[in-house]
């Protein structure tokens, strides 16, 4: 693995400013608010038409608008709270937890293409992008821009990793040496790292990947990682199988047992694929 000699170091603050907010509600003018309109359009429940100068301006106040009330009812939703448009304590509490750092909705009119039927609640991406059916064997490495004290590590989670969608899938993987162009290339980064998706620094976003076919698998170096968690550190194994899940085509379940659960705290284990994950990319290529 490829690794600088850069020290992991916080970038910026956590999510604990939402604390403040608390209780805030439409037609509050607070400081921070622009901070949660931020973390809702990250996420993709905020979409202000910025082709106009008020767009613009509105989507960078501390107003708590229309479009934010109906941002948060929206999330309310998706995570089974109670849908009032306001940022009670249920919704502040959900929001402080870590969770990866792919966007929940990403069709532009703020919807979401939900699929499978009774129990089942998983989702693709915007477009339903794969790999090609030709493309069953996936080759991966590693480049890192920060050192990790787990770094020796990676190589043996990865294999368990992909080896449990390998299970369940037409796909092989196989590790390849760096000097080589893998379809997946996997790393630990910090802050700004050349994507357009910044890391956060401790808690808030744990990792990040790509859809098919851009097939890239970020870690924030900043994480308190491990593989075998104690109560405030994070299962590297459990991240990097959902993180798999992400660079196959599936998007996050609605389900909170399955693996591709947007949330995760910090302690927890969750390594063995839900039925959800199961049907998920079984429906998005076909049964083996």
């Amino acid at each position: 693995m490829l690794l600088s000699t850069i020290q992991s170091k916080p970038t910026t603050r956590t999510f604990k400013i939402f604390q403040s907010l608390q209780g805030c509600h439409k037609g509050h003018t607070v400081e921070g608010l622009c901070e949660l309109k931020q973390y809702f359009k990250k996420l993709g429940y905020l979409n202000y038409d910025h082709a106009s100068y008020n767009a613009y301006k509105h989507g960078n106040d501390n107003e708590f608008d229309d479009h934010l009330e109906s941002a948060i009812k929206a999330y309310q939703v998706n995570y089974k709270l109670n849908a009032t448009g306001n940022l009670d304590a249920d919704t502040v509490k959900q929001m402080m937890k870590s969770r990866c750092g792919i966007a929940d909705v990403m069709n532009s009119n703020n919807s979401r293409s939900i699929y499978g039927i009774g129990a089942s609640r998983y989702e693709f991406f915007l477009g339903n992008p794969k790999w090609p059916l030709s493309k069953t064997h996936l080759t991966y490495n590693f480049h890192s821009s920060v050192e990790v004290p787990l770094a020796e590590n990676v190589r043996s989670v990865c294999v368990r990793a992909f080896q449990r969608w390998a299970n369940v899938s037409r796909f092989t993987f196989e590790e390849v040496a760096e000097y080589y162009v893998a379809d997946i290339e996997i790393g630990f980064h910090s802050g700004e790292h050349g994507d357009g998706n910044p890391f956060d620094g401790p808690q808030g976003t744990l990792a990040h990947a790509s859809p098919p076919t851009d097939g890239k698998l970020h870690y924030d170096a900043d994480e308190d990682w491990s593989t075998n968690p104690g109560p405030d550190e994070v299962d590297l194994e459990s991240v990097t199988v959902h993180e798999i899940g992400h660079l196959l085509g599936l998007q996050h379940s609605l389900v909170p047992e399955a693996v591709m659960y947007a949330y995760f705290d910090s302690g927890m284990i969750k390594r063995k694929l839900h039925m959800d994950d199961v049907h998920g990319i079984r429906a998005l290529y076909g049964l083996l």
